[in-house]
């Protein structure tokens, strides 16, 4: 390791000392490599352990190494969907003295896949509709908060799974500006048209490869994010008038913006010259309200989509249980304990790696309305759990791999020469969950 090697981290983990830097990345040994999908990149991107977790290794310039360091630290403050941040590593040399690029590290983002590993064989319509639509849904935050992507792409994200939809994360933020003042029309524009064409080329290129199903459209895939983009952005910006007497929009626009899982921090109202009409205008629009709502009453963090059908699942509980006037915590926690926790805990400890808990017990009971649409009756949710574990779960691929958390950020000079195993004795009462 060179006597100029310097470390600019989150955290140092002395893991992060262990790991060979003076060796180019490419040729890594297979002992510190942890294979894994990857999106398409201009640079080399590798996989690697560091202290039981997995973090994505990029080599590039000490400059882009930097921006690209703060970057993500400026959205992860701001609350956007991106990968976590954990180290620049600069003043890299190999053994025969001559200098090597600087290397980002960031966080592999539990439970996400880059795209191409979203589908086993070939990309169905359906598919590739909700990962437009799921990175629509990205760029609507990302601009929200000022920043301009630059290069965006499905390459450039990852995605999870959210109770059948999906969740996108940014995993390249090297094009990326933040603006304070907020962003222009023609700058939203621009990163749209960039999408559209990355989109369309990167959806004509799997069917280079025989990887897209017959009959889909590449062209038509890629305009949809256009559609998604301009009908999400009017929910949360566009200006409404009505008149005095018509204040029960405001609520119904509130109630429009939750549904599509968004808060309200501050709504501008102005009543216009003649008096007679209100003028009403969102200012302050944050993501996440199914997600908060879920993590205020049972602590549990999960994807916006997952929270929703919780939280349905929890509200259907408290009406089955005849406690509508109930404390709403106090249901929430008997919910979480009498029916989330028992479903999660039945999961055999090896399977646990397929998917994350929330998404398991979204499964499951799709899993039940199945089952019971086929019979024509309710069927006892015990038995769903064995069908669904046996018939579905077994044969999923792990979606899973160790991380740990970030904290601040030090740079230093280098001087040198998951889920416990279920107890047995809990036993779980499925009269409680049919």
């Amino acid at each position: 390791m060179s006597d100029s090697l310097s470390i600019t981290a989150s955290s140092v983990d002395p893991g992060l000392l262990a790991l060979p830097w003076s060796t180019p990345l490419a040729e890594w040994p297979s002992s510190n490599i942890v294979f894994l999908p990857k999106g398409l990149s201009r640079h080399l991107v590798r996989f690697a352990n560091l202290s039981g977790r997995v973090v994505a290794i990029k080599e590039t310039t000490e400059e882009m190494a930097r921006r690209e360091y703060d970057m993500l630290g400026n959205l992860t403050r701001l609350d956007a969907p991106c990968v976590d941040r954990v180290a620049v590593i600069a003043g890299r040399t190999g053994a025969d003295g001559e200098p090597l690029p600087a290397a980002l590290v960031t966080a592999h983002l539990r439970f996400s896949l880059p795209y191409r590993a979203l589908f086993t064989q070939v990309l169905r319509p359906d598919t590739a509709t909700r990962l437009v639509d799921a990175l629509a849904v990205l760029l609507v935050r990302l601009h929200n908060v000022g920043f301009f992507w630059g290069d965006v792409s499905l390459s450039n994200t990852l995605f999870r799974r959210d109770a059948g939809a999906f969740a996108a994360y940014l995993v390249d933020a090297e094009t990326g500006e933040l603006h304070e003042g907020g962003l222009t029309r023609g700058q939203r524009e621009h990163d749209l048209d960039v999408a559209r064409t990355n989109i369309a080329g990167e959806i004509m290129d799997l069917e280079a490869g025989g990887r897209l199903e017959g009959g889909i459209d590449a062209v038509q895939i890629a305009d949809g994010i256009m559609s998604s983009y301009w009908s999400l952005w009017a929910a949360l910006t566009d200006q409404e008038t009505f008149t005095v007497d018509e204040s029960w929009r405001i609520t119904e626009r509130v109630q429009r913006l939750n549904a599509l899982g968004f808060d309200i921090g501050e709504m501008s109202m102005q009543t216009t010259s003649d008096g007679t009409r209100v003028a009403i205008e969102p200012k302050v629009v944050d993501a996440g309200h199914h997600q908060r709502r879920l993590i205020r009453l049972t602590g549990l963090d999960v994807e916006e989509n997952q929270a929703r059908r919780l939280l349905n699942d929890l509200d259907e509980f408290r009406a089955r249980i005849s406690r509508l006037g109930a404390d709403e915590e106090m249901v929430a926690h008997e919910w979480l304990t009498r029916v989330f926790e028992p479903i999660v805990m039945a999961i055999p400890f090896d399977l646990r790696a397929k998917l994350e808990p929330a998404e398991v017990f979204h499964q499951v009971l799709e899993h039940r309305w199945y089952m019971s649409q086929a019979r024509g009756r309710a069927v006892p949710l015990a038995e769903v759990l064995t069908s669904y574990i046996d018939d579905v779960l077994r044969h999923r691929r792990d979606e899973a791999t160790l991380m740990g958390p970030s904290t601040e950020t030090l740079t230093i000079p280098v001087v040198t020469g998951s889920i416990p195993t279920p107890d047995p004795a809990d036993d779980i009462d499925w009269r409680d969950l049919v």
